[in-house]
């Protein structure tokens, strides 16, 4: 299997998924478990999960979520968990992904999404926009919120 895949139509990935996911962020794997196993159950459009696989290695992922912890609970649903492992990095994945959730959630009647991140002009290249800054949950410092709308 190569490419970007859903979740939700490759149950067998889940719990591959929430271990990578765990791995990459520090997130208790429970709460990934708990997610994509609402994803997988969930007919509808949020959570979501994606892996972007080649030779049946887990090579980036990024999910939807409700909120990626932090105060603007009106801005939703969010991108969340955006990460490609070093090896796969400078190939365009990460854009690949960000373009294929954006699609996949227009598919579901969601044209715009938010995103959280540290990184100042990583997400403009793929069509995002600088919105305003948020409080994460817990964090001393506010931290950058983008918006995607899909037109």
């Amino acid at each position: 299997m190569n490419g970007i895949v859903r979740i939700r139509e490759h149950k067998e990935l889940a719990s591959a998924a929430a271990l990578w996911f765990h791995q990459k962020w520090g997130i208790p794997m429970e709460a990934y478990e708990e997610s994509i196993g609402q994803c997988l159950d969930n007919k509808g459009s949020v959570p979501q999960w994606y892996l972007f696989m080649e030779n049946g290695m887990i090579g980036g992922g990024l999910g939807v979520i409700e909120n990626d912890f932090h105060d603007r609970k009106d801005l939703t649903p969010n991108v969340c968990a955006v990460y490609v492992e070093e090896e796969y990095r400078c190939r365009g994945i990460a854009g690949e992904m960000l373009r294929f959730v954006c699609a996949d959630m227009k598919e579901k009647g969601i044209d715009t999404l938010y995103l959280v991140t540290d990184h100042t002009s990583f997400y403009e290249r793929y069509g995002w926009k600088f919105l305003c800054m948020v409080q994460g949950d817990g964090e001393p410092d506010m931290t950058r919120m983008y918006v995607h709308r899909e037109a």
